[in-house]
């Protein structure tokens, strides 16, 4: 449930240091928001990739500069530089660095949970996993136009990401029109693919989504591989799930099910 609260970051809850940078943060119960400050000579492969152990940067990033400009380059070779009063968002897979003598100083919604931490000692974390896309978007581009079509996307973005937020789930990738989260119980991803069927609904679209528990290995924050469940991999996984679903339903693993104690049907 929503509430009135503040917190400064005089005093920040978490404080993590590393290479040439740390970024500090405090949380509003299922937010989580951190300002990161990264002095000059500070760049991602050289100061945060020997702690997280992958070849680029995997956490999506959405945030505010303040101070600085940072250059980001993706893995495709597209690149950007950010600078004071810019509002950004960064897609997983890229480097960064520190341009000139000044520091950076920024402030991120997405990325402050798991940014710059080392992978899980643990062997494997036991999540549901849920994955939702657009039915008919093709024929419905088509339809309405190009312009129309982005106008509805960002919506219907907009829209899943407010619903992943309110029942505590962690995006960890998109794909065009659709969507990968992680929940730490089958109830909460359940009841966001009702909520998610529902908002888009209100946008005149339907979606599909399916829900799967298993096991995942957690790198960067970025779930790996679930080795519980043939086939091995979430590329392999989820289009075999999302083809059980039908418009306007959701369909959840047999796992899923015996999670909750269910019947075993489409909830």
């Amino acid at each position: 449930m929503p509430r009135l609260q503040r917190k400064s970051f005089d005093q920040p809850e978490t404080v993590r240091k590393f290479g040439h940078g740390r970024i500090e943060s405090v949380s509003l119960d299922e937010s989580e928001i951190g300002r990161l400050t990264f002095d000059p000579g500070w760049r991602w492969s050289n100061d945060v990739r020997p702690i997280v152990g992958t070849d680029s940067c995997l956490n999506r990033h959405v945030g505010v500069c303040l101070e600085g400009t940072m250059h980001v380059q993706l893995d495709d070779g597209t690149t950007m530089d950010i600078k004071p009063r810019d509002a950004y968002e960064i897609p997983p897979g890229h480097d960064a660095w520190v341009v000139g003598d000044d520091v950076f100083v920024t402030y991120e919604w997405t990325s402050a949970r798991v940014f710059a931490r080392p992978p899980d000692d643990d062997d494997g974390l036991v999540v549901t996993l849920l994955f939702s896309d657009i039915v008919g978007s093709t024929a419905t581009i088509e339809r309405i136009g190009d312009k129309a079509w982005r106008d509805l996307l960002l919506a219907h973005n907009a829209a899943m990401r407010e619903q992943i937020a309110h029942h505590r789930g962690r995006e960890f990738d998109t794909s065009g029109d659709g969507f990968m989260a992680m929940f730490d119980g089958a109830v909460r991803a359940v009841r966001c693919g009702l909520g998610m069927i529902r908002a888009a609904s209100r946008l005149g679209l339907q979606v599909r989504v399916g829900c799967h528990t298993g096991e995942v290995v957690l790198v960067s924050g970025y779930a790996h591989g679930l080795p519980c469940t043939p086939p091995r991999g979430l590329s392999r996984l989820r289009p075999r799930i999302s083809f059980m679903c039908r418009a306007r339903r959701g369909t959840c693993s047999a796992a899923v099910v015996s999670t909750l104690s269910l019947p075993a049907r489409s909830s």
